[in-house]
């Protein structure tokens, strides 16, 4: 499959709202969470505003639909370590995943905050999440867990992408 991966332009910024909805792990398809849950304020603290200065997006493009989004901020969310490391938020259409758009995705971000200069990149996965393998092997290292999630960074400074 053709896919490109760019610059999520500014009046594309809306979709993160539903990308947010899809990022959340959600186990089977009988119980999903009402979409709503986004409102709340430990997620919408995600998108809330977004494209402020430390805001970074990267989208996947095919067939000129946008079919998944990573985006990076600095907030106190689930997987904050402290106030100048980016965390990182991704999300695909259920139908692409599993093609390596993802990894890729990632890995452009990476790529993207290692040119601004960041020196970390934190992210928050459900331990269950298949994406956890994906982040283990892009290089992110567990540093915390709670009862359901891994804590993970990514060193900038000394992993090449």
């Amino acid at each position: 499959m053709e896919y490109k991966i760019r610059q999520m332009y500014s009046n594309e910024y809306p979709y993160l709202k539903k990308f947010l909805y899809e990022a959340i792990f959600q186990k089977g398809t009988e119980t999903l969470l009402p979409k709503e849950i986004i409102d709340e304020p430990d997620l919408n603290i995600y998108i809330e505003n977004f494209g402020k200065e430390h805001d970074h997006c990267l989208c996947a493009e095919a067939n000129g639909r946008i079919i998944g989004a990573v985006w990076t901020r600095i907030i106190s969310g689930y997987g904050n370590i402290d106030d100048v490391t980016p965390e990182f938020a991704i999300s695909l259409y259920k139908k692409y995943r599993g093609k390596g758009i993802g990894t890729k995705m990632m890995q452009e971000m990476l790529s993207l905050l290692k040119s601004k200069g960041y020196k970390k990149a934190s992210l928050s996965v459900q331990k269950e999440n298949y994406a956890f393998k994906m982040y283990q092997n892009l290089g992110f290292k567990i540093i915390d867990e709670t009862e359901e999630e891994f804590i993970m960074m990514y060193d900038l400074t000394k992993t090449v992408i």
